[in-house]
């Protein structure tokens, strides 16, 4: 299981190589570039968990760079930017609703004994494992901030 996403990512390659689709293809290929420069750089073979924060971090990127080019009125680099981050979801799991993610925070806060905003590192510390992922980091900072009173 360790490898799910990863050997998803390779039989996807070999779909859209094989359907001739160069944009799903290059966009595969990012990512996988970018697994393998963290297994290469640190000496790993990444996991899941690893990977998804990959990704995470790709999506982020990707958001920033849309909201510069909007800015700058390049529609064709917003449209090539939203395709990759279409593709990039595809990997990652089903995003909370934010019921959901109000609960998991409720959780947090209850197992770390937090009780003012100083305490808001072990907060996150013991959300990321669960929510990477699978909503904003930067939502759930904000939310966690406004529950313990900061």
């Amino acid at each position: 299981m360790s490898d799910s996403i990863k050997q998803r990512l390779q039989s996807d390659m070999k779909d859209a190589m094989r359907a001739h689709d160069k944009a799903r293809l290059g966009v595969i290929r990012l990512i996988n570039s970018e697994i393998k420069r963290k297994e290469v750089d640190e000496r790993i073979s990444v996991d899941d968990a690893q990977t998804l924060a990959i990704l995470d971090k790709m999506l982020k990127q990707r958001r920033d760079s849309i909201s510069q080019f909007e800015a700058a009125g390049r529609t064709d680099l917003v449209e090539k930017e939203s395709f990759e981050v279409t593709v990039i979801q595809d990997y990652m799991p089903k995003a909370l609703s934010d019921a959901e993610i109000d609960t998991a925070i409720a959780n947090a806060i209850s197992a770390s004994g937090a009780t003012s905003a100083k305490d808001m590192g072990k907060v996150m510390a013991a959300l990321k494992p669960m929510v990477q992922g699978r909503c904003d980091m930067t939502v759930v900072s904000q939310r966690v901030k406004a529950k313990l009173g900061a």
